[in-house]
Order: C-alpha cells, then sequence, then structure tokens
C-alpha cells in the first residue's frame, strides 16, 4: 500500500497535525479548508468570500496533485450557520463546478470551525490516468 503526500506553498499551508493532501490507490484526499490566508487571517466577504477562498485553495492542492476541481467525486461543507448560510455558500460554490457533472455533496451544520471560520469544505478527487 502507498501513499503520497501532498503539498504545495501556492496554497495555505497546512498546520502540523494533518497534510493539505493525501494520494492513493487513484485518488487525492484533501483536507478540510476554509476560507483564509496564507497567515490564518480570514478572508473577508463572508460565506461568500470564505467559500471562494477555500475552493480556490483546494484547486491549488488539487493541481500539485495532479488533478482538479473537474476531478472532484464527493465534496463534504461544513456550515457555522447552515440556515444562513447555505444559499450564499451554494451560489458560489455551484460556479466552480460544470452543471452537468456536479461532485456527490453532503452539507452538514457543526457548532463551530477553527478560526472562527463560516465554511469549511473537504474532498475527493479522481487523479485521471495518463
Amino acid at each position: 500500500m502507498t501513499k503520497e503526500v501532498v503539498y504545495t506553498s501556492n496554497a495555505v499551508p497546512p498546520l502540523t497535525a494533518f497534510s493539505q493532501a493525501i494520494k492513493s490507490k487513484g485518488f487525492v484526499y484533501l483536507s478540510g479548508n476554509i476560507g483564509c490566508t496564507s497567515d490564518f487571517t480570514i478572508v473577508e466577504g463572508g460565506v461568500q468570500g470564505q467559500t471562494v477562498a477555500a475552493l480556490d485553495n483546494m484547486s491549488k492542492i488539487l493541481e500539485a496533485s495532479g488533478s482538479g476541481l473537474q476531478h472532484i467525486v464527493k465534496v463534504n461543507v461544513y456550515l457555522t450557520n447552515l440556515t444562513r448560510d447555505f444559499s450564499e455558500m451554494n451560489s458560489v460554490y455551484i460556479s466552480y463546478f460544470d452543471q452537468n457533472a456536479m461532485p456527490a455533496r453532503t452539507c452538514v451544520g457543526v457548532a463551530s470551525l477553527p478560526l472562527g471560520a463560516s465554511v469549511e469544505i473537504e474532498c475527493v478527487a479522481e487523479l485521471p490516468e495518463d
């Protein structure tokens, strides 16, 4: 069994307790991404701005792994206020994907997220065959 740690300096650095992503058996597993800068400051623009930042960061990590947003098969989204923020997060989220091939997704409400973020997103993507 082989696994490979994915790291890119183009994305928000991981904390010491996890990797940006792990490649294993044809898939890449991304850790959760919140909408923050490389110095761990939450971006402005509420849940929409944070969703943009999280998805942009995920795109950079996927690119470093040899994959991309178009290869995502499963997404988990965590919101601290599901009732208030679902529509705003969703309006940004759908703009990142082909409307005819949306990834499977779960979206849940949580009590809190790191650094006071409103949204955290994680995913699993395929590694395209060469």
